[in-house]
């Protein structure tokens, strides 16, 4: 038989979600809803599906994802975030709620390093919930600011997301980190902020008052560790090396960090951390084929172009049209992991917010932030479980903090909506042929 599009739509989605209630991770999930259309349709085989999953590895830019997985772990692993953690200190750490606001740095200096918000929350969550805890911070207070400051890992550039966001919409992947660092900056802000408010009401201490002496071994410990966005924002922007290219540069960096420079990582830790990568990066990589599958059934449907065509006869207005993009995000987000999601819902919006003279790189900003926010939202919110698990809570019980801590972010997220120029000016000036 040769199914509708109604029909395909509500088999694809229809089992997918079954799967999902069912705790099938997403990534099997995915795979498992093709296939009962593939067995449906006459015009469908398995190997067509097989073939289409192969090609979507085809990608020289996704070898991105794992040096940057192995970049964040060696660092993790090479004690190099206790050296930003001291440098945050030196920074933030004399305000009222101190080790908050150094809780918020030190997320913003490793997103600069990683581009990944689980290696951001496991790495300094594990230093800085017991410590927050100890100095007398709340418990659910320290696990909520953890797991929301960690998701500026995929949004203050360097960013795996941006990485993938740029392979999969054919964007300038350069561009998208540059578009990214104004609003991963005022994201920071407005934690900090944040951060000042819980401080003033629950009267949380300062963490230190730096001295020349303190300001400059914290400066001088972490430098060597903050050249390495240098490198990797440089390398692309100047057009020298390929993101592929500067991940490894980045992995290699830190390899010799770790290994020479700080001797912190011994060769037998080098075995665990490869591991620890290939199994991280294994689960990124399949949830991109089998994601990759279930958008091109999508789109063999024509289910994108209906929503094109549904979208454009409601007439809404460019603002209109990116909230309900954003809105989307924010959804999908709730329940898939981002990559599968930029495969399968950016690919499809993508014409929708041409259709609106939403700008690729305005569209790629509004879905990655808003993407951002499932990393800390049940019933996904993997952030937020890691955190809360290292801080020993059920994750019920900080969803009120939480929730406080999100709305502000929430309001940056609107600014952008409504103000594209906040990610446009930086990308429009550097790299102006980017828009062509």
């Amino acid at each position: 038989m040769i199914l509708s599009t109604g029909l395909a739509c509500s088999l694809l989605v229809g089992v997918f979600i079954l799967l999902v209630v069912l705790r099938v991770p997403v990534a099997f999930a995915l795979g498992l809803a093709t296939i009962p259309v593939v067995a449906l349709d006459v015009r469908l085989t398995p190997f067509l599906i097989i073939d289409r999953m192969f090609q979507s590895y085809n990608s020289f830019i996704l070898l991105a994802v794992p040096f940057f997985l192995l970049a964040a772990n060696l660092m993790n692993s090479g004690k190099i975030t206790d050296r930003l953690i001291e440098l945050a200190k030196v920074l933030t750490g004399w305000m009222p709620g101190g080790l908050g606001h150094v809780n918020v740095a030190v997320s913003m200096l490793f997103a600069g390093i990683s581009g990944s918000s689980t290696a951001d929350a496991a790495g300094c969550g594990k230093i800085l919930i017991p410590s927050m805890i100890n100095a007398g911070y709340d418990r659910r207070f320290a696990i909520a600011i953890t797991a929301c400051s960690s998701v500026m890992g995929v949004i203050i550039p360097p960013s795996i997301l941006m990485i993938v966001w740029g392979g999969v919409m054919q964007v300038s992947v350069g561009a998208l980190f540059l578009a990214g660092a104004i609003p991963g900056l005022m994201i920071g802000i407005a934690l900090m902020a944040t951060v000042y408010g819980f401080a003033k009401v629950y009267n949380y201490p300062i963490a230190m008052k730096p001295t020349w002496s303190t300001a400059f071994k914290a400066f001088k410990g972490a430098a060597l560790a903050m050249l390495t966005p240098v490198f990797v924002i440089f390398g692309i922007v100047a057009g020298i090396v390929t993101p592929t290219e500067s991940a490894i540069i980045a992995a290699a960096y830190s390899l010799f960090l770790g290994m020479v420079v700080y001797r912190t990582v011994t060769i037998r830790e080098v075995g665990t951390i490869l591991y620890d990568t290939g199994r991280f990066a294994s689960i990124s990589l399949f949830a991109i084929g089998t994601a990759s599958i279930f958008g091109w059934l999508l789109a063999y449907y024509n289910v994108p172009r209906l929503i094109i065509s549904l979208i454009t006869d409601m007439e809404l207005s460019s603002l209109a049209t990116a909230l309900v993009i954003a809105f989307l995000f924010l959804f999908f987000g709730l329940f898939i992991d981002a990559i599968p999601t930029i495969i399968i819902l950016g690919t499809v919006l993508l014409p929708v917010a041409i259709q609106a003279d939403i700008s690729p790189i305005v569209f790629a900003m509004i879905g990655i932030i808003s993407l951002a926010f499932g990393l800390v939202t049940p019933p996904y919110g993997l952030c937020l479980l890691i955190s809360a698990s290292i801080g020993g809570m059920n994750v019920v019980s900080v969803l009120k903090q939480v929730i406080i801590i999100l709305l502000p972010m929430l309001g940056i997220l609107l600014l952008i909506i409504i103000f594209p120029e906040i990610s446009l000016w930086l990308p429009s000036k550097v790299m102006p042929n980017s828009f062509n």
